[in-house]
């Protein structure tokens, strides 16, 4: 393995983790032991231990010193503050992109949004996950204020492993793709009100998908 390739083995490690306690395989409290994961991944120790580190960052699980890593014990109540502030965010972030986005980062949106259609027809999950984010980043990095791209993208991180975990639910990248839609049409035509309220509702919807997805597969977090 080239040094080239830890940064995407250690992102699927940290879903795959991340998986498993959202649905419920490994219940809060529990020791998260790096050379089980290894062996269970068929890794190495260092991309495990880079994975926990990297969902410690999003607080699902805990680095205890000295004691190790254990998936931590977030209550419904943190996780709706998260995805509140979350939407207010993302929010600020598509009005002004509204208002600031240049004429090519409009066209770069575009085009991404028509790419992802695609893979939304084509069912490619994983695909469309990772253009989700580069959708998301462009809306952040087109408001051009970096105080809030850097709020924003530091609070998409932690909660990560929840936005993905939504995509798993029934229809969710048609309606997705849809809730896209109504952001895109705003940021290109320079509506600030409609893109802040299309994202507002986008995040609101992304929370709803996680939360249905929480009760089908039982209390987990």
């Amino acid at each position: 393995m080239s040094a080239t390739d830890l940064p995407t083995l250690v992102d699927n490690l940290a879903q795959k983790i991340a998986d498993r306690v959202i649905g419920g395989d490994l219940p809060p409290g529990s020791k998260l032991e790096e050379q089980a994961l290894a062996d269970q991944f068929e890794v190495s120790r260092t991309p495990v231990r880079e994975a926990l580190r990297q969902l410690a960052s999003s607080g699902l699980i805990e680095l205890r010193p000295n004691r190790g890593a254990f998936v931590a014990r977030v209550t419904p109540q943190q996780l709706d503050e998260m995805f509140i502030a979350m939407a207010e965010l993302e929010a600020t972030c598509a009005r002004l992109a509204a208002m600031s986005m240049s004429p090519l980062e409009r066209r770069n949106l575009q085009r991404l949004h028509e790419r992802m259609a695609e893979q939304m027809r084509q069912n490619a999950m994983e695909d469309f996950i990772e253009s989700n984010d580069a959708f998301h980043r462009m809306i952040y990095e087109g408001a051009h204020n970096n105080v809030l791209s850097d709020m924003t993208l530091a609070l998409r991180r932690r909660l990560m492993p929840y936005r993905r975990a939504q995509f798993r639910t029934e229809g969710r990248l048609a309606r997705s793709h849809a809730e896209h839609d109504s952001v895109v049409k705003a940021v290109i035509t320079g509506d600030p009100a409609g893109a802040h309220a299309a994202m507002l509702h986008h995040v609101d919807l992304v929370e709803a998908s996680f939360e249905k997805l929480a009760m089908r597969l039982g209390p987990s977090i």
